[in-house]
């Protein structure tokens, strides 16, 4: 490799441009004093949004003037879907000034899912207002929520009767269907993603149909088999069985898939450790997939506690409220809302929209304690667990340090317990060897007197 020479130094010197400008020249345009232009990093800009403002304008106003002017067209649904029609591609128009191709694309796909969200927010909240304002006539008082229908017509006022019958009966029905779905359900999702095989895809096979499953079918095969084979009267307990059919597979369908989403990094390595197989599945899958786990039972919890069919083929109604689930009719609040609804008296609408809020207030208080009991990560702990064990760590500490309740307190210097201790240790607290037996000695230190005998 051969050496630049001097005059190609010197020519490249003078090509390069230097970093710092001699005094006396004008410093370049890079160097000029002045704050640095902040670049916006927002997703959505003045220009959009006037893009945006623009093309809602002119599609209203297209719409306008087609209905009321050329075609004869007089649907509310119809000019809004005409409207959202003409905004997506006014929008589109408006974008393609100023982007490429691609990016009026992506611009687009933007707009359509963000206003699907937007109508699908709407919807809820549409929803639930209209139900609460509809019910909120009966929902003020407070008979509303502690007697039963059992001495109250279609024609008295709210200030009598209320929808107790139906709180307890949809606690009673939901209740056994938790008790028989998840235990069954969770078993059944381990079963298929830790026994692979031909039996656990036709099992599979067998819980996916049934996801489709409709409730008159659910309801009829335990009024066929629990009621009319074996004689049961129509109780809670047979509602709860039909509730049941129609949430196990929900939650086995559910379960497995966040099952399969444990890494299985986590099973290579307790089983590195030694673990058994189902000791895996019982300390590092189910405790890893516990949220996904409380998500499963809450989507099978919200399909079963709405249905109305199943339990009045198996459970009946009645005005009155029955504690035991296991004889005689009982009534849910989705099946009270039926009847109420169906009613002419306007008393009675006020009191069926005033049990739909109440089973909407009731399953969000049940979806609020499923996400307190398993809504924690894996590994995170609670406050009183986290509370327990710093209490743990505490006692440990005094433990080793030499400080734990119940110890004797180091003795004074000078005391006799202190000297014999201090006989015994080292300078640093080590204890001192034993002396080493002397020859003819006694193994106690004591000296033997001539003849071998020791001194008494």
């Amino acid at each position: 490799m051969t050496d630049l020479s001097e005059q190609d130094m010197d020519h490249r010197t003078e090509r390069t441009p230097s970093a710092h400008p001699a005094p006396g020249q004008q410093p370049p345009a890079s160097f000029e004093d002045g704050p640095e232009a902040r670049r916006s990093t927002a997703a959505w800009h003045l220009r959009d949004l006037l893009s945006v403002a623009g093309a809602a304008v002119a599609a209203v106003a297209l719409t306008f003037l087609l209905f009321g002017w050329i075609a004869p067209f007089d649907a509310p649904v119809g000019f809004v879907v005409v409207a959202y029609l003409l905004f997506l591609g006014v929008y589109a128009v408006l974008v393609s000034f100023d982007e490429n191709a691609v990016a009026v694309r992506d611009r687009v796909v933007a707009v359509l899912w963000q206003s699907l969200a937007t109508l699908l927010l709407v919807v809820l909240v549409f929803v639930i207002g209209y139900t609460l304002w509809r019910g909120h006539r009966a929902l003020v008082h407070t008979n509303f929520f502690t007697h039963d229908l059992s001495t109250t017509g279609p024609l008295q006022p709210l200030t009598q009767g209320g929808v107790v019958h139906a709180i307890l009966g949809t606690l009673e029905q939901i209740t056994i269907a938790l008790a028989v779905t998840v235990p069954l359900g969770l078993a059944c999702a381990v079963f298929l993603n830790e026994v692979p095989g031909g039996y656990a895809r036709l099992v599979r096979t067998v819980v996916e149909a049934m996801t489709a499953l409709p409730s008159i079918v659910a309801g009829l095969f335990i009024y066929a088999t629990v009621i009319l084979v074996l004689g049961w009267d129509k109780s809670g307990l047979a509602a709860g069985l039909a509730l049941s059919l129609m949430m196990l597979p929900i939650i086995i369908r559910a379960s497995d898939v966040v099952i399969r989403l444990v890494p299985g990094s986590l099973r290579e390595a307790s089983y590195a450790l030694g673990a058994s197989h189902w000791r895996t599945v019982l300390t590092v899958v189910l405790p890893t997939a516990r949220s996904g786990l409380t998500t499963a039972v809450i989507l099978g919890t919200a399909r079963g506690i709405g249905e109305t069919s199943p339990v009045l083929l198996t459970a009946g109604y009645t005005a009155s409220v029955n504690k035991s689930p296991l004889s005689g009719p009982q009534t849910s609040l989705p099946l009270a809302t039926f009847f109420m609804v169906a009613s002419p008296q306007k008393n009675m609408i006020a009191r069926g929209f005033g049990a739909a809020a109440l089973l909407m207030a009731l399953v969000l208080l049940l979806f609020a304690v499923a996400r307190i009991i398993g809504g924690r990560g894996p590994g995170e702990l609670s406050r009183g667990q986290q509370r327990r064990r710093a209490q743990a760590s505490r006692r440990d500490l005094a433990r080793m340090t030499g400080r734990a309740p119940g110890r004797q307190p180091d003795p004074a210097p000078g005391t006799l317990r202190a000297r014999a201790e201090r006989s015994t240790t080292g300078p640093r607290g080590r204890r001192r060897p034993p002396r080493p037996q002397q020859a003819g000695g006694d193994p106690h230190g004591r000296r033997r007197w001539p003849g071998g005998s020791a001194r008494p």
